[in-house]
């Protein structure tokens, strides 16, 4: 049994007439013959009478119309799926993210990406960028935003963002109303970092801008977030170096004041294997590139 003949039995049994049913069709009476002796053999059962007076449909006939058109319906819904999968306009993709993300980028390009690809599913986990990188190596994850530059073999990256860091001090600081800040004033301060095992970049970035403004930092808390860091400092427990983007956290209680030097940027970078083969992935990342195309 083919689609075709279900397509012809279908066509004739709405029209119950050989002639008209072959014009719907487009083809002559002949083939349309003997693919329904073909379907008949087929199912194993007479669909149709045919004598002088017409065309009729058998009792088998009349059972079998939904069924073919069930079939042909659910042959339609998978073709246009796999279409849809192919053109990338359908299927999943995993997709992890440190939180900072969250502040600038990930959300701009999600609402973007979903207008156009709406029947695409993303799933989303946050996770540090070391663990993002184990899971886009065993393909746990089709796309990784990470905040690393010590990406291994094999990957593609576009950089979606870049960033000083700022100060961020409780609001009640002595230096918190300060137009730009001097990094050598927070000597002595307590300080709040991200932890080495979560950022190893970045922890150690904060303290070689430490070291360069002439003291060691005295670090009270490590920390898995950046929002965790802010946190710490909202409450006055201690101050810290982060990204500027954190400023839109809206956590009351933290002001964030600009250093008075330029300081290594922090940069966010789109991260996936460059051997994957996927339309879904290569859609979105039409979305990241058009984000980030200012900064190329």
């Amino acid at each position: 049994m083919e689609f075709r003949h279900l397509r012809y039995f279908l066509v004739l049994a709405e029209e119950l007439h050989f002639g008209r049913a072959a014009q719907r069709l487009s083809i002559t009476q002949p083939p349309l013959s003997l693919n329904i002796q073909q379907l008949e053999a087929s199912v194993g059962a007479q669909l149709f009478t045919r004598n002088s007076r017409g065309v009729q449909l058998t009792a088998a006939g009349q059972a079998f119309v939904p069924a073919a058109r069930a079939l042909l319906d659910q042959a339609g819904l998978a073709a246009r799926e796999a279409r849809e999968v192919s053109q990338g306009m359908l299927g999943s993709l995993q997709i992890g993210f440190a939180g900072t993300v969250l502040y600038r980028g990930l959300p701009q390009i999600l609402q973007g990406f979903a207008v156009d690809h709406p029947k695409l599913r993303l799933v989303l986990r946050e996770l540090s960028s070391s663990d993002q990188l184990i899971d886009l190596m065993h393909e746990r994850l089709d796309i990784g935003f990470v905040h690393t530059t010590r990406v291994p073999a094999g990957f593609s990256q576009i950089l979606v963002s870049s960033q000083p860091f700022v100060a961020c001090l409780p609001a009640d600081h002595a230096l918190a109303k300060r137009k730009r800040l001097s990094l050598a004033r927070l000597q002595g301060e307590p300080f709040a970092v991200v932890s080495r095992a979560v950022s190893p970049d970045y922890h150690e970035r904060i303290l070689g801008l430490c070291a360069d403004a002439g003291f060691s930092p005295e670090i009270r808390f490590e920390l898995r977030h950046w929002l965790s860091v802010v946190s710490i400092v909202s409450q006055g427990l201690g101050c810290a170096l982060v990204p500027a983007a954190l400023q839109q956290a809206g956590l009351p209680g933290a002001v964030f004041v600009p250093l008075d030097v330029d300081t290594p940027p922090y940069e966010t970078h789109c991260l996936w294997k460059t051997d994957r083969d996927q339309a879904a992935l290569g859609a979105f990342l039409g979305a990241v590139r058009a984000f980030a195309q200012p900064l190329q």
